[in-house]
């Protein structure tokens, strides 16, 4: 266990707000910032960070996931591989729970892993130990990289999502959007094969129907997010289902089909490996 400030205030709603260059955020008055942050249980949030201060890393996960008491029901563990080099790839309906199921899974396997994750997780000192962050604003700083390219290089499980966002509402179905193609470039590169998850679930109507609104008016500001961890707190005692696909091997990625191509056929792969008992339909 590694030891932090009791007395932090891990998450300050307005002062989000504050740092963020977004025109819209920025006018908000202050009782409507005091508002979201009741809205989005801020107190709660630090309340529960706090306590489990002196956790960290997979330590932390755990009791995060017993704090919410989650049920967890995973199909097909013995897909999950003997040698850990590889990309634990999944969708990513919720946001936070699955994050934390996806990497509690896979270091239940094999002991440690890197997440490839927004740089914003680094703010929890908690999280430190297991995150492999990335700018997802912008362009990453060197260490970002640097850190990065030695993950992918060593024999260290990788946990990611490749759509790089929380899924939404598309063409009438709540699902990613295209899965970006650097995650089949690495896997290429580094030799390591793609453990394929699905998540079932979703998030509630209002996360949906905020997002629909934003867009519908023009809003470039992703206003969708903060409802996230409110979205976190309405898992609370409920059961997450995941199920697990055969490995794919990396070597198949280096045929005809561009690498984005084989990003959106791996996308495909997760979904429907949700939607019927196939073992691998690539």
């Amino acid at each position: 266990m590694t030891k932090f400030g009791k007395d932090i205030k891990y998450i300050d709603i307005s002062k989000i707000i504050e740092e963020n260059n977004s025109q819209v955020l920025n006018k908000l008055p202050g009782f409507v910032i005091k508002w979201i942050a009741k809205f989005i249980r801020q107190d709660e949030m630090n309340r529960i960070l706090s306590k489990y201060s002196d956790y960290a890393g997979i330590d932390f996960l755990t009791k995060i996931i017993e704090e919410f008491n989650l049920r967890l029901e995973i199909e097909g563990k013995d897909n999950l591989p003997e040698n850990g080099k590889c990309f634990f790839a999944a969708n990513h309906p919720f946001g936070v729970i699955d994050g934390l199921v996806l990497t509690r899974t896979v270091s239940e396997k094999y002991g440690h892993l890197k997440a490839i994750a927004n740089d914003a997780f680094m703010f929890l000192p908690q999280l430190r130990p297991l995150i492999a962050a990335v700018n997802v604003f912008g362009r990453s700083p060197k260490e970002y990289v640097k850190a990065l390219d030695d993950t992918y290089n060593s024999e260290i499980p990788i946990t990611h999502f490749p759509a790089g966002e929380v899924s939404r509402r598309y063409k009438g179905k709540v699902q990613d959007s295209a899965w970006q193609k650097s995650f089949i470039t690495k896997a290429i590169s580094s030799k390591r094969d793609i453990v394929p998850f699905y998540f079932y679930g979703r998030n509630s109507r209002m996360f949906y129907m905020v997002y629909m609104t934003r867009r519908l008016f023009g809003i470039k500001t992703n206003i969708e997010l903060l409802l996230l961890p409110r979205e976190m707190f309405r898992k609370r005692n409920k059961t997450i289902k995941v199920k697990i696909g055969e490995p794919l091997p990396s070597h198949m990625f280096a045929k005809s089909s561009s690498h984005w191509d084989w990003a959106q056929k791996v996308r495909s792969h997760v979904y429907e490996l949700g939607n019927k008992k196939s073992k691998n339909n690539l």
